[in-house]
């Protein structure tokens, strides 16, 4: 099968330069800057961007295979950069960084801007900018601070790009990516889901032979859809496990074994550790130890359970954002947060991890699911984290918050949902600050805890902006917050986009 090899030098945004391209059913490999590969069947090469500078000793440099490349090389941000060091060019650091939506103006016709304005907003992150372009290489497009944001080597073979096309903010990124792959490449489209599921149930039934599996279950998108994709390939199994470990939202240690259970037909077995997980939370308020504890405890569970059923595989509904924010991902990437099922994983485990899902985006992972028969309840459900409500009490987790925070944040999502906004959202959650705020209930002066509200749009999860609901909508549930929740006093609302956030406040 035709393919193009993207090689990671450590972005954030790596894996969705191959999301982008299963978009247009082109075929993709991600490997990292050192590894070897085959260059058989390769058409094009793209070379992602990263933390590093090219400017700095011992920065990640081209891969040992590079000079047998005779097909054509896209550079985005630090692979732009390290093409032009290695053609001649000159890379420094300038006045004028440029982070986020910036204009660029293309300077002359192109196969790679082919049905492009003149004039678009591209989403740049960089601080060292290229100061002098290699021999041989033509500027296809600047920016308004004269800073070369695209150039084409005079052979037409090596393109590259200071902006990030794969990002939604880039206008017209899609076209452009386009245009790389089939005006340049020649690529053919040839990767669909269906073809993913097929080779992956094979791949399940194949790594797990004739052994029981065990499923942390959350009632999540994510391992909602390993679940029956893992149930597809090897059926009774695999025994799905349920834990209630009182992080939960309200009432969803009830509703969770039921739909799965009842509606899918899964081999559920619910375990009750509510005591064992809050106990060892005590005191903690820090959020990469919180998630280190749960991911910690969430693991010797599931070994109890393994060895009560003989089960010798642990099956997780491991994301790709959830890998890209862990740091999992490549060695230069740069570590946001740890997630309980990647970056909080305890060094010593009795299990053998399968993660399915590991290289899909959320999207694509309900795009799965409906090729499953999943039931669009349970697949458009907003996002819900491993760790729970442990991650969005901030500071030390205790039983009054947990309570506070279920009502609040149940109240709110039951109002988006009356109002006809809660398929709008990509996710909606409450979160309860560690800090307290004055107030005025009755005549007297009360003193109670502040809730936030977020809510964000998103396709994939890696970029959010803030959702805009209505004001008359958030009035009201902060009214229907403050008047029944015992213990909040005070509703705000967060309107910042990822990035520079993340969704999650921890």
């Amino acid at each position: 099968m035709k393919k193009i090899v993207v090689v990671d030098y450590g972005s954030q945004y790596t894996q969705l330069i191959a999301r982008r391209l299963r978009e247009l059913e082109v075929y993709s490999e991600v490997i990292h800057h050192t590894e070897d590969t085959s260059l058989e069947d390769v058409v094009g090469v793209i070379l992602s961007g990263g933390p590093n500078s090219v400017t700095v000793e011992g920065a990640p440099d081209l891969p040992n295979w590079f000079q047998k490349v005779k097909v054509p090389v896209m550079g985005i941000c630090y692979g732009m950069q390290l093409l032009v060091k290695n053609f001649g060019g000159k890379v420094d650091k300038t006045e004028a960084a440029e982070y986020g939506r910036t204009e660029i103006r293309t300077l002359k016709c192109s196969s790679i801007f082919e049905n492009v304005p003149r004039n678009f907003n591209v989403w740049m992150s960089h601080g060292d900018s290229v100061v002098n372009i290699p021999e041989n290489f033509d500027v296809l497009a600047e920016t308004e601070n004269n800073i070369p944001a695209a150039l084409c080597s005079k052979d037409k073979r090596i393109w590259t790009l200071q902006f990030h096309p794969e990002v939604r903010h880039t206008e017209h990124g899609m076209d452009i990516i386009e245009n790389f792959l089939f005006n340049i490449c020649r690529a053919e489209r040839s990767w669909t889901m269906e073809k993913f599921l097929e080779e992956k149930i094979s791949e399940i039934r194949e790594t797990v032979g004739d052994s029981k599996t065990i499923l942390g279950l959350s009632g999540g998108v994510d391992s909602s859809v390993a679940a029956v994709l893992v149930h597809k390939a090897i059926g009774k199994r695999l025994i799905n496990i349920f834990v209630d470990h009182g992080l939960l939202r309200l009432n969803e240690e009830q509703e969770v074994p039921n739909v799965f259970r009842d509606k899918l037909g899964l081999n559920l077995d619910v375990v009750h550790a509510k005591d064992r997980f809050l106990n060892r939370l005590q005191g903690v308020t820090e959020p990469e130890e919180k998630r280190k504890i749960i991911g910690k405890e969430f693991i010797r569970v599931f070994e109890k359970e393994a060895k009560r059923v003989g089960g010798e595989f642990l099956v997780q509904g491991t994301i790709y954002s959830d890998v890209i924010e862990s740091a999992a991902s490549g060695k230069e990437t740069a570590k946001i947060k740890s997630h309980h099922n990647v970056g909080g994983l305890p060094e010593k485990m009795n299990l053998k991890i399968i993660e399915p899902l590991r290289y899909l985006f959320k999207d694509e992972v309900r795009k799965l699911g409906e090729l499953l028969g999943i039931p669009h309840e349970i697949l458009y459900r907003h996002p819900f984290p491993g760790p729970g409500l442990g991650i969005r009490i901030i500071g030390e987790i205790t039983e009054e918050k947990l309570n506070i925070l279920k009502e609040a944040d149940a109240i709110f999502i039951r109002t988006l949902k009356e109002k006809g906004w809660y398929e709008r959202i990509w996710q909606a959650f409450a979160v309860l600050l560690s800090s307290k705020s004055v107030g005025v209930v009755g005549d007297e002066r009360a003193y109670d805890y502040v809730i936030a509200l977020r809510a964000v749009n998103s396709v994939e999860g890696m970029t959010a902006d803030w959702s805009k609901i209505p004001h008359e909508i958030l009035d009201e549930i902060s009214r229907r917050i403050c008047n029944s929740v015992k213990g909040a006093g005070r509703v705000v609302y967060d309107i910042t986009s990822k990035p520079p956030a993340t969704i999650e406040w921890e």
